[in-house]
């Protein structure tokens, strides 16, 4: 799947390096000019054709709408979702680690508490469970 991806990012830098150059002669322009300014918008549409040509092989990748709205939309690197999405996972991560060390917490003090309190019926739960608790 990488190689498809790789053509497009090919193409795509290739058609947003025709653009930068057509944005330079335009913003210039001399009558002399025409004939490159023809050339680059021709190579432009020969470069949207290609990209085109490349459009089934990587239909079905799915990129969430999140990278757009909240990344590119706002001129932040779209690399950014990745991190973020890794950051948010660790600190997920973290949160659900804390909740059960305090549930293992908890066990073993309500464990504690009922040997304490009722101590034939928890070895009688033990044996019936024929396991440590």
């Amino acid at each position: 799947m990488s190689a498809p991806l790789e053509n497009l990012e090919t193409q795509l830098e290739m058609f947003i390096e025709n653009v930068r150059q057509i944005r330079i002669i335009v913003s210039d322009f001399q009558p002399q000019g025409q004939n490159v300014l023809n050339q680059k918008i021709n190579s432009l549409v020969t470069g949207l054709q290609e990209i085109d040509k490349l459009r089934p092989q990587v239909q079905d990748v799915y990129v969430p709408f999140e990278v757009f709205f909240d990344y590119i939309d706002q001129d932040k690197n779209p690399q950014l979702y990745t991190k973020d999405c890794v950051e948010k996972a660790l600190a997920k991560n973290e949160e659900v680690k804390g909740k059960i060390e305090s549930l293992k917490k908890f066990k073993s003090n309500l464990l504690l508490e009922l040997y304490k309190t009722f101590p034939t019926e928890m070895n009688n739960y033990r044996a019936y469970r024929k396991d440590s608790i």
